[in-house]
């Protein structure tokens, strides 16, 4: 008997993951990684995507043992590692994306964590599935628009999106990219290890530091991204200063990361050592606070945070008078 059609096998599939017997939803969870994975099925409609997701999003809610709750999430971010179509594989996250914001203020206190949890876990998957798109800057950029557009977690001007939400992201943003530059290091063919383009994927936070209308979403953006990531790719951090020191007690690294990035064009320029890398993050934030549309007083911030950046660099680079 010949295959039904994607409008006939997904609602099926959406119910038994919502199923209130956990060996239905066991199954039905089976089944959607062979599901997606289907060439077929790469062209899933917007409704029958939020179908499939609506009843994803409720198999986890019901998942309410730690190693029950832990084994499905890296399950479901994994799926995004095994769809065949960079297409799908697109559409899955946007899928994911949606249903997370649509959902996230109806999660209660005691399933918060397990939430926070599976976004994490999305967050790195997504970064592993653009390794095995090479860093295509194509791929990248609809990654960052599934992000950044009119219900995306990080979309500056959408006052329906939930800050924790937004916040959580940034909060673990730097340190999953960093675990994702870090397998880059596992592959066994060192020339086609595409480094990481990194002011790319900062795109968004580059977009909510320049347009976010409430201080406290830019200065968690500075505090959990951008300043990190500043400290991160100095050069003094191998000097030995008290002051560095201290520095290093208080910051990630994000050691793979900056061993295993570019600016931004991964074909063009291959690796970058830290000075370059730094040059171009403080390049960025110098654009981003001089575009024409930032707010005011993001941009005042903006260049404040490069200012005083290009202060230190100039510092360090003065001789030392040793008389």
């Amino acid at each position: 008997m010949a295959s039904t059609s994607t409008s006939t096998e997904t609602p099926p599939l959406a119910k038994h993951l919502a199923s209130t017997d956990k060996k239905i939803r066991d199954k039905a969870t089976k089944n959607l990684s062979l599901f997606l994975s289907d060439p077929s099925h790469d062209a899933l409609s917007k409704s029958e995507m939020d179908k499939l997701w609506k009843g994803i999003f409720y198999c986890f809610w019901m998942s309410d043992k730690p190693l029950v709750q832990q084994d499905l999430a890296t399950e479901l971010a994994g799926i995004l590692l095994t769809i065949t179509s960079t297409q799908a594989f697109l559409a899955f996250l946007r899928g994911f994306w949606e249903t997370t914001v649509r959902e996230w203020n109806g999660i209660d206190r005691l399933r918060m964590d397990k939430y926070y949890m599976l976004v994490r876990r999305f967050v790195n998957a997504s970064f592993r599935r653009l390794i095995q798109e090479n860093w295509d800057l194509s791929v990248c950029k609809k990654y960052n628009d599934i992000l950044t557009r009119k219900g995306g977690p990080l979309c500056p001007d959408d006052n329906r999106i939930p800050l924790s939400l937004t916040y959580h992201i940034a909060d673990i943003y730097l340190e999953e990219l960093d675990k994702a530059a870090g397998k880059l290091e596992e592959q066994d063919d060192e020339q086609a290890r595409s480094p990481v383009p990194l002011t790319i994927l900062l795109g968004p936070f580059f977009g909510l530091a320049a347009h976010a209308p409430l201080k406290n979403t830019y200065e968690r953006v500075q505090s959990s991204v951008l300043e990190p990531l500043l400290r991160a790719s100095s050069v003094s951090r191998s000097e030995d200063s008290p002051a560095t020191k201290r520095r290093k007690l208080m910051d990630t690294d994000f050691e793979y990361l900056v061993k295993n990035a570019c600016i931004s064009d991964p074909k063009e320029e291959g690796k970058v050592d830290r000075s370059a890398l730094r040059k171009g993050l403080l390049q960025s934030i110098f654009d981003i606070a001089s575009e024409p549309d930032s707010r005011d007083s993001n941009r005042r911030k903006l260049y404040a945070l490069w200012r005083s950046n290009m202060e230190e660099d100039d510092d360090d680079t003065r001789p030392v008078d040793a008389s």
